[in-house]
C-alpha cells in the first residue's frame, strides 16, 4: 500500500511485482494456489449464507437441498467455466500438447487459471436444473436463492487473478496503473481490480440490500434478473479497460467489441427480461385484484 501512494505521489507506474505478491502458499513439494482458495472460498461463503437464507420466511427448499447444489454447482463452475473459456476464449485448448514422451492436455491445467463466467453461468444452470427435478423443485426460485450468492465467488475470483498477474488492462495514464510482468513496459489499468469492485462487491450489496431488506424473494425472477442484469451490464463495462485475449485481439477489433461484451449483451437482455415478468406478476401470497375481490364478496 506504501508503494502505491509513494509510486502516486511521484506520478510514477506502480510495479506489480513490487507489491510482493505471489500465486499462492508454498508448502515445499506443493503450492497452494489462490485462484484454487478463492473459487473455495466464494463456495464456502456462498453454502455458508445460503444456509441462512434457508431459515428465513419463503424459502423454497430444505438444507438437504443446499448440501446438494453445494456439490453439484461446484462441479458445475468448474466444468462449465472451463469448457466455456476454451469454446470461447481458446479454442487451442481442445488439443493437447506433446513434450518428449510426456503428454497432457491443457484443457485440465486449472491451476493456470482460464475460466470463463458465461461457461460457469452455464455449469450452475445445469446444476440448479438437476437438483431442482430431483427434488420437485421450483426452479426459477431456487435460482433466485442462488444468485444472491455468486457475488460472493465473483470478488474471490477477479483479486485472485489480480495476485496471479493477470487478465490486465489496456495502456493507461491514471495514477494507479501497473506494469505487469507478462504485459510489456506500459502502465496498465488493473482492471482485476475494476471487475472485483463491480462484479463482486457492488453485487454484493445489492443482492444482499434485495433479499434481506425487501420482498424481493416473494417475486420469482426478480432476484435472479437483476444479478444477471447486474453484472452482465459490469462486464461489459469494465470490458472497455480490459485487455482482450491475445488470441481475441483481432475479434475486438474488426467487431468494435470485445468476446466479452458480445456475450454479455444477451445476458443484459435475459435479465430485464424476468426483472419485468416478476415485477408486473403479482407477489408470492398475494391475489390479483379481481380474484381478491372475488374471494372477499364469497365471505
Amino acid at each position: 500500500m506504501l508503494q502505491i501512494l509513494a509510486s502516486a505521489a511521484n506520478d510514477a507506474p506502480i510495479y506489480w511485482e513490487n507489491l510482493g505478491l505471489r500465486p499462492g502458499i508454498e508448502l515445499g513439494w506443493f503450492t497452494l494456489r489462490w485462484y484454487s482458495l478463492a473459487y473455495l472460498a466464494g463456495i464456502l461463503v456462498g453454502y455458508w449464507h445460503l444456509s441462512r437464507m434457508l431459515k428465513a420466511p419463503g424459502a423454497p427448499m430444505a438444507q438437504r437441498h443446499a448440501e446438494d447444489l453445494f456439490f453439484w454447482c461446484t462441479l458445475g463452475i468448474i466444468v462449465g467455466g472451463r469448457l466455456g473459456y476454451a469454446a470461447f476464449y481458446d479454442p487451442s485448448l481442445w488439443t493437447g500438447w506433446t513434450s518428449g514422451e510426456t503428454v497432457s492436455w491443457d484443457l485440465l491445467r486449472l491451476w493456470d487459471g482460464g475460466m470463463s463466467f458465461h461457461g460457469g453461468v452455464a455449469g450452475v444452470l445445469a446444476a440448479i436444473a438437476w437438483v431442482s427435478h430431483r427434488g420437485q423443485l421450483q426452479f426459477l426460485r431456487v435460482c433466485d436463492y442462488i444468485a444472491v450468492n455468486v457475488p460472493f465467488g465473483m470478488m474471490f475470483g477477479r483479486l485472485a487473478n489480480f495476485v496471479n498477474g493477470e487478465l490486465w488492462g489496456r495502456p493507461a495514464d491514471v495514477p494507479w496503473a501497473m506494469v505487469f510482468p507478462r504485459a510489456g513496459p506500459l502502465p496498465r489499468h488493473p482492471s482485476q481490480l475494476y471487475e472485483a469492485g463491480l462484479e463482486g462487491l457492488l453485487l454484493i450489496l445489492v443482492m444482499l440490500a434485495l433479499f434481506w431488506m425487501t420482498r424481493a424473494r416473494w417475486r420469482p425472477g426478480l432476484l435472479v434478473g437483476t444479478f444477471t442484469a447486474g453484472i452482465a451490464f459490469a462486464r461489459f463495462i469494465v470490458e472497455f479497460f480490459r485487455e482482450p485475449d491475445a488470441q481475441l485481439a483481432e475479434f475486438a477489433a474488426e467487431t468494435g467489441l470485445s468476446m466479452g461484451q458480445w456475450l454479455t449483451l444477451p445476458l443484459i437482455a435475459i435479465g430485464l427480461f424476468f426483472v419485468v415478468r416478476a415485477l408486473r406478476k403479482p407477489a408470492l401470497g398475494q391475489q390479483p385484484d379481481a380474484r381478491r375481490d372475488a374471494a372477499a364478496g364469497a365471505v
